[in-house]
């Protein structure tokens, strides 16, 4: 199948087909031992397909269609959109699309799903004003108020960093969504310790 490369990281490259699909594939790590770098993308394969899928009953995501642990591939619907990463700042509604963002994340965190990644790189917004979540291969469950902090600070963080002009109002729209997680002050609080935490490192 013609298929063209539309993204490459440290972890994965992913080809989009023909057919409209996009196939994800987890590189080979030369530094780890055969054995357990083959163990470990099986895993990591099956984990996304798994969280993406739970994430589908809550948010909008690509739709799984293939999952091969043994060529460490997973295989999606190919979705649309523009990376708000490069068309958030020039958008009259950024503000409206950042509470649209909050509310998303409060559903996954309230079902126990941490992206893991959480930029405006992996959130897409399609042609009829709808976001997508994209490339969850670094995400897990957990319940932990720590993993909810560290989703969102790597949000505030994407917004700091390419949406600087107007990134404070970015983030208070973000958060006014947000507060519909029921665990929305104590994140908030665990937040505050996380970036103190940077701080001092710093």
């Amino acid at each position: 199948m013609a298929s063209k490369i539309i993204g490459h990281g440290a972890e994965a490259i992913v080809h989009l087909h023909k057919d409209k699909s996009v196939t994800k594939t987890r590189l080979k790590k030369s530094y780890r031992v055969s054995h357990i770098d083959e163990k470990l993308r099986k895993l990591r394969t099956r984990g996304e397909a798994k969280l993406l899928e739970r994430a589908a009953k809550h948010v909008n995501v690509p739709r799984l269609i293939e999952v091969s642990e043994g060529s460490h591939t997973i295989t999606l619907e190919h979705i649309p959109g523009e990376k708000l990463a490069d068309i958030l700042s020039s958008r009259k509604d950024s503000k409206k699309i950042c509470k649209e963002i909050g509310r998303a994340v409060a559903k996954l965190h309230d079902n126990n799903i941490i992206h893991g990644d959480l930029t405006t790189s992996n959130i897409l917004l399609t042609k009829d004003d709808k976001i997508w979540f994209i490339d969850f291969g670094l995400g897990f469950y957990s319940e932990r108020l720590e993993d909810r902090a560290v989703d969102i600070h790597l949000i505030k963080q994407a917004l700091e960093a390419k949406h600087f002009k107007n990134h404070e109002e970015l983030w208070r729209s973000f958060l006014e969504g947000y507060k519909e997680s029921k665990f929305f002050q104590k994140t908030l609080e665990q937040l505050g310790k996380v970036e103190a935490r940077g701080r001092y490192r710093h």
